[in-house]
C-alpha cells in the first residue's frame, strides 16, 4: 500500500507538470484592447513575493512556499513557490496582454526556450529596495536580480539574435514590485526606526529604486509598471503586530506607505522624462486595496482582517506552514495568508490596473 501511494503521487505530479507545460505554451489572445501601435512581446517581473513565481524554491532561505496548502487552487493543486492559493499578478497580466498563460521563475531548471522569448520572473520573496531587506532573510536582492537579467539577455541574444532580442526588450512590460518588505520588515520590525526617521528611510528606498530602474533602462527596458506600496498597516500580520487588542489598521504603518508612495510617484515621473523613449508608470495599489478592505461587499468578500490559510492558529505569522488549516471558501477572503492576497483579490486589482493604466503607453 505504501509503495502504491508513492507511485500514485508520482503519477499525479507528472500529470500536473504535463498540464502546466501545455498551458504555458498554449496560444493566448489579448483580452484587453491595446492602444494603437502598442505591442507586448513578453512580461518580466522583479522585486518581492507578490511577483515571485518560484525563485525562492532554488535558494537557501526560510522564505519559501513550495508546499501545501500554497497552490491549492493552482492547476492540479500543485504548490509552485507562488505566494498565494493560485495565480499571481504576472500570470494574470500576461493573459490579459495575450502573451501566455503563466509566467515562470527564471531559476526554474525546467525553463523552456519559449519562456526565454516571452518572459520570466526574477523576483524573490522577501526582497526590497533597501539591500539590507534581502540580506535579513537571505533572499535574492535586486542587484542580483539585475545580474540574472543580464545573464538572461545573453541567452536571448544567442536564441534569436541581437536585433530581435533588442526588439523584444523594447516591446515588453517590466513589472517592478518592492518596498513593502522594506517598511514592514526592515524599518518597523527589524528596528531600523530606532536609528533612522521615516523621511530619510523612504528617501533611501526611492534612491535605490531609481538606481535600479536606470540600470534596467540601460539594458534595454522601455515600458515599466512600478507598483506602489499597499496599506501595509491593514495587512493581517501588521494588524496583529501593531493594531492593538482589536487588531485595527495601523495608521503609523499606513502613513509610512503613503509617504513612500508620494516620493515614488514624483521620482518615477521625473525619471520617465529623463530617459528617452521610456514609459515609466507608477501604479497606485494603496487605494484599490484599501477600497477592497473597507468595502468588501462590493467585491463579494466576507473576511478582510484574517488570512484564509492558518486562520485562528497563526494569524500573526506572515506565511502558512505545512500544518496550517484553510478556510472553507477562499473566494470570500481578501487575503490568502497573513500577508498575500488571494487569486480572486489579485484578479480584481489586476483588472483595475489594466483598465486605468494601459493607455499610458501611447
Amino acid at each position: 500500500m505504501f509503495s502504491f501511494g508513492i507511485v500514485e503521487c508520482s503519477l499525479h505530479r507528472v500529470k500536473v507538470l504535463l498540464y502546466v507545460n501545455f498551458v504555458l505554451f498554449s496560444v493566448c489572445e489579448a483580452k484587453v484592447q491595446l492602444p494603437q501601435n502598442v505591442i507586448f512581446k513578453a512580461v518580466f517581473a522583479f522585486g518581492d513575493s507578490i511577483v515571485d513565481q518560484g525563485n525562492n524554491n532554488y535558494i537557501k532561505t526560510l522564505v519559501k512556499c513550495n508546499f501545501q496548502p500554497y497552490g491549492k487552487d493552482f492547476m492540479g493543486g500543485m504548490p509552485t513557490g507562488r505566494f498565494s492559493n493560485g495565480k499571481t499578478p504576472p500570470d494574470l497580466i500576461a493573459v490579459e496582454l495575450g502573451i501566455k498563460k503563466l509566467i515562470p521563475a527564471y531559476l526554474d531548471p525546467n525553463l523552456k526556450t519559449e519562456d526565454i522569448k516571452s518572459g520570466v520572473s526574477f523576483a524573490s520573496g522577501g526582497c526590497g529596495y533597501d539591500p539590507l531587506t534581502a540580506t535579513l532573510v537571505a533572499v535574492i536582492p535586486l542587484s542580483r536580480q539585475l545580474t540574472q537579467f543580464i545573464e538572461y539577455t545573453g541567452k536571448l541574444k544567442v536564441l534569436v539574435g541581437e536585433e530581435e532580442a533588442n526588439y523584444i526588450l523594447k516591446n515588453s512590460l517590466f513589472m517592478v514590485v518592492a518596498g513593502t518588505d522594506d517598511l514592514a520588515n526592515t524599518y518597523f520590525t527589524a528596528g531600523i526606526r530606532l536609528k533612522q526617521d521615516i523621511n530619510s528611510y523612504t528617501d533611501l528606498m526611492v534612491a535605490e529604486a531609481s538606481k535600479f530602474l536606470n540600470e534596467l533602462y540601460k539594458l534595454g527596458a522601455r515600458k515599466f509598471w512600478i507598483l506602489g506600496i499597499p496599506p501595509i498597516g491593514c495587512l493581517p500580520s501588521q494588524r496583529t503586530l501593531a493594531g492593538g487588542h482589536n487588531r485595527m489598521c495601523s495608521q503609523e504603518y499606513n502613513q509610512a506607505a503613503q509617504l513612500a508612495n508620494t516620493k515614488f510617484s514624483i521620482a518615477i515621473n521625473s525619471l520617465s522624462k529623463k530617459l528617452p523613449q521610456s514609459k515609466l508608470v507608477f501604479i497606485d495599489i494603496y487605494n484599490p486595496l484599501l477600497d477592497l478592505i473597507f468595502n468588501p461587499e462590493k467585491y463579494g468578500f466576507e473576511e478582510v482582517e484574517k488570512g484564509c490559510c492558518g486562520t485562528g492558529t497563526i494569524e500573526g505569522a506572515k506565511l502558512c506552514n505545512k500544518f496550517s488549516g484553510t478556510c472553507e471558501d477562499d473566494t470570500k477572503y481578501l487575503f490568502w495568508d497573513s500577508y498575500h492576497p488571494t487569486e480572486k483579490a489579485y484578479k480584481i486589482i489586476v483588472d483595475q490596473i489594466i483598465k486605468k493604466y494601459i493607455n499610458n503607453f501611447t
